[in-house]
């Protein structure tokens, strides 16, 4: 699909919504319901991607930043139509077909789009316009497709517009077009705002296309789930419901084991080897876990990467980290960002980690704080152990070498190194290097008063 365009909408205030965001800003599954949208795209491949801005514009080409889009402004909101026409400048020169969807249907699937291209190619020459329809219950709200007594398509009929009977229809139209560029450069411009809303309504070049002997298909879907749009925090809920079951299935049916798909909540991006368990209530989102591994309750991994047979045990936090093969993290452990784990490493309860890497084999058991260090293979740090990395001003390095054993309750205040195999008592305050082999201990010497308590209280 190289050779075609797709226009996203994406400009509307999105006023049921009742938020200052920008509409398509809202998440579905971890991510804004547009990047769904985008990343469909992407899958695609078509060849260029239009994205139409209006409300929170800033807002929204931020968030797109990086992904190789053309933003079109439009300064007023005034319809569907008004929007690609906005994007016609843009558009010049394009030869092939332009692809229109709404930022807000963040659930449509590739093979829909697909069987979307293949109607229209089986007009031929003559085919000017297609679009996706779909039956549902309730079409409070969208425009009812109107056909005549064969079942030919005439017109798309607005909620507002729309009359007795026609509101009685059941087939919507779901806002997801497909046309000939051509025809659209020619006819864009002719669409009117005569209607209820003052608004230029884009399934207005239906008529136009019949009116000219041209061709206009629809691929008409039994199940409206993957183009329902979002317009309030209901349907948002919906979605992301929608979408999590979508991503869950297609990792169980990778070989993924989900013990309760109900209360596990995973982003599209995520990638997970085979082999791997996930137990309740764990949010992955950004990131890749390797094969074999556990990832237990109520574990939070956000943009991390997690090597094959690591377990990660319950309520920890993982930040923007890398963590080696066969290593073990929590219960109740966080790792901030900037973390570097290597094979074997292994973190305990209550150990709190910020922008260190940790050589392979490892070990902090519990109630330590490592942070701005650089930690060697083999290293054991024991309980209550904390590098003082900053003074007010500035933060400093902590440099622990290979081999090292560092007693419970010990500070290491930086910049400061302990050399290769030395060890510091329990108890210590490190304010200068350690050469290698060392012992340092800064405890006192140790005082015992007989019969001070009964001197003390008596009885």
């Amino acid at each position: 699909m190289k050779n075609h365009t797709a226009i996203v909408l994406a400009a509307g205030k999105g006023t049921r919504m009742k938020s200052d965001m920008p509409k398509v800003l809202h998440e579905v599954a971890g991510e804004p319901m547009i990047l769904h949208v985008i990343r469909l795209l992407k899958v695609l491949g078509m060849g260029r991607i239009l994205v139409v801005v209006g409300h929170g514009s800033a807002e929204v080409r931020a968030r797109l930043a990086g992904y190789d889009i053309t933003f079109v402004e439009q300064t007023e909101q005034l319809g569907t139509g008004h929007a690609v026409l906005s994007a016609m400048k843009a558009l010049k020169g394009c030869k092939g077909d332009v692809l229109i969807l709404s930022g807000d249907v963040p659930l449509l699937s590739a093979p829909t789009v697909k069987g979307l291209f293949k109607i229209f190619n089986k007009e031929g020459p003559a085919r000017a316009l297609a679009f996706i329809s779909a039956f549902i219950e309730d079409p409070t709200g969208y425009g009812r497709v109107i056909r005549d007594d064969n079942g030919a398509i005439l017109r798309i009929a607005e909620q507002k517009d729309a009359n007795t009977a026609e509101k009685a229809v059941k087939e919507i139209n779901t806002g997801c077009y497909l046309a000939d560029a051509r025809f659209l450069a020619k006819n864009i411009e002719k669409i009117g705002s005569s209607n209820a809303q003052a608004e230029y309504y884009l399934p207005d070049l239906i008529p136009l296309a019949l009116k000219a002997g041209s061709k206009v298909s629809a691929l008409t879907l039994a199940d409206p789930e993957e183009v329902m749009g979002i317009n309030n925090r209901v349907e948002l809920a919906a979605a992301g419901a929608l979408m999590r079951k979508r991503i869950l299935t297609a990792l169980m049916r990778s070989g993924v084991t989900i013990i309760d798909p109900l209360r596990t909540v995973i982003s599209a991006d995520v990638k997970i080897g085979r082999d791997t368990i996930i137990h309740p209530s764990v949010s992955i989102s950004g990131s890749t876990i390797g094969r074999g591994c556990t990832i237990e309750q109520g574990a939070i991994i956000t943009a991390s990467k997690i090597g094959d047979g690591t377990t990660v045990r319950p309520y920890s936090i993982i930040e923007s980290g890398t963590i080696g093969k066969s290593a073990s993290i929590g219960p109740f452990a966080r790792l901030r960002p900037e973390v570097k784990l290597s094979d074997e490493v292994r973190i305990g309860n209550f150990v709190e980690i910020k922008k260190s890497t940790l050589g392979k084999g490892t070990k902090a058991g519990h109630l330590s704080y490592l942070g701005d260090s650089h930690i060697g293979a083999g290293v054991n740090i024991g309980a209550g152990t904390i590098t003082c990395n900053y003074d007010g001003v500035n933060k400093y390095l902590t440099r622990i070498d290979e081999g090292v054993f560092i007693g419970s309750d010990s500070q290491l205040i930086a910049p400061v190194r302990v050399g290769k195999g030395a060890y510091v008592g329990s108890g210590t305050t490190v304010t200068r290097d350690v050469p290698p082999g060392a012992l340092v201990t800064s405890r006192g010497s140790e005082k015992v008063i007989k019969g001070w308590v009964k001197k003390k209280f008596g009885k």
